[in-house]
This record gives structure tokens, C-alpha cells and sequence, in this order.
């Protein structure tokens, strides 16, 4: 992200008062590799491709990671292949499969609803959003790995074939911060769920699944934690064979309310609308109280649903918030992305 010091000091202020038209961030500033060359994203499921690529395969195969021993067939088996341990405990000759070498495929869904057209910070939650497609994209990019997007907007489901290598790359990322703005109060005809089941079934090869949104549905003001959202189910049913990153995109003026005197508090996909004064601590309070609620909800549906978490803010740096996830992602990958028993990987 840009220093503070090179943004354009209206930018937040047009982002609140004014009709987003253009990207907030441009595609330039979306190639971090410097930040992200030590980084590697790790993948904790087994894969089933048919290219050859740097990750585990799900079946046996041509490949350099050791599989299970069997026993050694004349004529049929390389004798370079013989696993000597095995035939020394058993006293029979054993030879030892291979797991084949595949490509990875990552798909991400992108929610572009009117509520993400929203930021304070000079950057709007939408645009934020790539950014982090666009890093995570960087981090899983090896050889054959293939990169797919789904844009989410109220009329529909935009999709964006899956391709291999950085100019690909780069080419979803620009249709992406190029697609239109989503009016506010435009009627939805789809949602999150209905979104996450639809890459569930168009999309079954084994890899991992990126859902970028700010998790909140309209119209939903449930608050207990023990009260699933929608789109619970369906994501727990994607990580059941998926690895599934869920970024949740937020602005601090959701986290905190502002001491701004009296304004005017609309919801871009609703109705709603009402005047707040903000000067009053005992209303400040109880919004915040509010939101702390609604974002624990949606922390705990998230790990219900065996996804990883990632939090971005408007006013932090993306790749330093990503880098620090990745770090201690690898230590809790396998267990968080461990199948329900009785299922296979």
C-alpha cells in the first residue's frame, strides 16, 4: 500500500460523499513481490490435476514424495525403486510408490455489492479486496498453477476463466478494478451463499477457495454467535474438500464510531436511513458495542466453518497484515483444514 504521505488527501473524503466511479488503488501498486519473495503460502490438502506442478498429488503417480511400500512385481517394477528397509523387516522384496507432483488452482470470489464501495481511508473496501486477491494470487504462484476469479454483484455471478502465469495474473486483477460500480440500492437477485454454492458446484477440483467480502448480509440483524449466518453452511460445506481463505474486508469507521457531531447513517443496499449524534458517548457505545458483536459472529462462523482468517483494514497495509497471517498460518494449516472423520482428503 502507499505511504500516507503520497495519497491523494481527498480520497477519503470523495470515497464517503461522492459515487465511486474509478479504482481506488491502481494495478501498479498491486505487485508486492519484493514483500512477498520469502513468503510461500502453504497448501495443507492434497491436490488432483493432471499437470505436473511443485504440489502433492492426491493419487499415486509419476513424482519425487514417498507413498506407501508394496510389493515388488518381476518384470513389472524399476528395481531403483526398491525400498530397502522395508524388505529387510519383511524379508520380501517391497518397492515404494510415488505421489505424483500436481498443479495448483486457486479460485477467488470477490464480493462487489454497493456495501463495498465504501472507505474511509482513502481506499474503498472493494479495492481492497483485489489487493488482497492480488497477494495471495503472488504467494500461491508456481509452476502450472492456474488463478480463477468470480465477481459477485447484485444481477449475477461475473466469472473469470482460470489461467496460468503472471500476465494472467495481472490480466484478472486489471477486470477486476475495472468492472463497474455497483449503484447503491441496487436490487440483488443473488447473495454470498447462493455465490459460495455456485463455486462449490462449477468448480470441484480439489485447490483452494478465496472468499473476499465484508461477511455482513443485508437485513440480517442477528448478533448471537450461536445463530449461524447463511453463508455458514455452504463455506463449511466448500472446506470439507477445499482449503478456503476467508478475507473479511473492514473499515474503521465500522469498528469505532467517529465523534462527528450529527450525520446521517444510510445503508447503500437498503432503505435505511437516520440521523445519529454522534456527540452523544452513550450512542457512540452502544453502535460500537454492535459491531464488536456482529464482527465476533462472524470470527466464529468463520472457524466454525474450518476457514482460514484473515482481517484487512482500509487504513493498514495489506501486505504486512497477509505476510504476518501466512507466517503463523503454517503452523495451524493441516489441523484447520483437517477433514470431518470418515472423509477423505
Amino acid at each position: 500500500m502507499a505511504p500516507r504521505d503520497q495519497r491523494d488527501p481527498t480520497a477519503a473524503l470523495r470515497s464517503v460523499v461522492e459515487v465511486p466511479r474509478a479504482a481506488t488503488i491502481p494495478l501498479s501498486q498491486l505487485s508486492p513481490e519484493a514483500a512477498l519473495r520469502r513468503l510461500e503460502l502453504t497448501i495443507a490438502r492434497r491436490l488432483d490435476g493432471f499437470l505436473h506442478g511443485d504440489h502433492l498429488g492426491l493419487l499415486p503417480g509419476a513424482g519425487s514424495e514417498n507413498n506407501d511400500a508394496r510389493v515388488y512385481q518381476p518384470g513389472q517394477d524399476d528395481v531403483r525403486r526398491m525400498d530397502w528397509a522395508v524388505t529387510a523387516r519383511t524379508t520380501n522384496p517391497h518397492v515404494r510408490d510415488t505421489i505424483a507432483d500436481r498443479e495448483l488452482e486457486i479460485w477467488a470470489l470477490l464480493d462487489a455489492f454497493p456495501k463495498m464501495n465504501w472507505g474511509t481511508a482513502g481506499v474503498t473496501k472493494r479495492d481492497l479486496g483485489i489487493a488482497a486477491i492480488a497477494t495471495i494470487g503472488f504467494l500461491g504462484q508456481r509452476v502450472g498453477d492456474r488463478f480463477g476469479g468470480v465477481i459477485l454483484r447484485p444481477d449475477g455471478l461475473r466469472r473469470l476463466p482460470a489461467r496460468a502465469g503472471r500476465t494472467a495474473l495481472y490480466g484478472l486483477l486489471r477486470r477486476m478494478l475495472t468492472d463497474p460500480i455497483v449503484p447503491d440500492r441496487t436490487p440483488a437477485r443473488t447473495s454470498l451463499a447462493e455465490a459460495i454454492e455456485n463455486l462449490n458446484r462449477t468448480e470441484r477440483r480439489r485447490g483452494v477457495r478465496v472468499i473476499v467480502s465484508d461477511f455482513q448480509t443485508a437485513g440480517d440483524t442477528e448478533l448471537s454467535a450461536d445463530v449461524p449466518p447463511e453463508w455458514e453452511r455452504p463455506l463449511r460445506t466448500m472446506a470439507t474438500h477445499q482449503q478456503v481463505l476467508a478475507i473479511e474486508v473492514v473499515d474503521p469507521r465500522e469498528l469505532e464510531f467517529p465523534n462527528v457531531g450529527e450525520v446521517l447513517i444510510r445503508d447503500p443496499e437498503t432503505a435505511f436511513e437516520r440521523y445519529v449524534n454522534t456527540s452523544d458517548a452513550a450512542a457512540r457505545a452502544r453502535v460500537n458495542a454492535v459491531a464488536r458483536a456482529q464482527r465476533e459472529r462472524i470470527r466464529v462462523a468463520l472457524r466454525r466453518a474450518g476457514a482460514g482468517h484473515i482481517q484487512l483494514r482500509t487504513d493498514s497495509d495489506w501486505v504486512a497484515d497477509i505476510s504476518r497471517f501466512v507466517l503463523s498460518y503454517r503452523k495451524v494449516a493441516s489441523m484447520l483444514h483437517a477433514p470431518p472423520r470418515g472423509v477423505a482428503r
